[in-house]
C-alpha cells in the first residue's frame, strides 16, 4: 500500500523543512511506501510558473524518488477524472484529481489542506 503525498508536503520534503510535516505524517512517510500522482508534477509546474516554486518540478520528484523512494503511481487520467467528477466540495482541480486517484487506491493522503481533510475520510495530518 502507499501512502499519498498531497503537492506541499512533497514540496516541503524536498526543500528539506520536515518540521512543517506533523509527527503523525512523518511517521507514516517514514514507514510507508510513498506515492504521489502525476497531478502533483503538473501542480508543481503551475506554481514554478507563477513563480511559487523556483525548483524543476522534474528535478523535484528525480529527486524524492533517489532519497525516498518516492512513486509516481500511474493511474488511468480516464478514471482519474471520472472519480474527481464527484468532488464538488473544492473548485480546485488538482485538489479534485489528487484526491480522486488515492480514493482509487483507498490510500491515505498525507496532506495539512484543511478542505481536502473535511471531505476525503482517509487524509492525514
Amino acid at each position: 500500500m502507499s501512502v499519498y503525498l498531497d503537492t506541499h508536503v512533497a514540496l516541503w520534503l524536498y526543500a528539506g523543512q520536515t518540521e512543517r510535516i506533523s509527527m503523525r505524517a512523518a511517521n507514516l512517510i517514514n514507514h510507508e511506501r510513498i506515492g504521489v500522482s502525476p497531478i502533483v508534477l503538473l501542480e508543481m509546474q503551475y506554481l514554478q510558473e507563477i513563480g511559487r516554486v523556483t525548483a524543476i518540478p522534474r528535478t523535484i520528484i528525480a529527486d524524492l524518488k533517489r532519497r525516498l523512494g518516492l512513486a509516481v503511481e500511474d493511474r488511468s487520467m480516464d478514471t482519474v477524472t471520472e472519480g474527481a467528477l464527484g468532488l464538488t466540495w473544492t473548485r480546485d482541480v488538482f485538489d479534485r484529481l489528487i484526491v480522486a486517484q488515492a480514493a482509487l487506491d483507498s490510500a491515505e493522503l498525507v496532506t495539512s489542506d484543511q478542505l481536502i481533510r473535511k471531505h476525503y475520510p482517509k487524509a492525514i495530518w
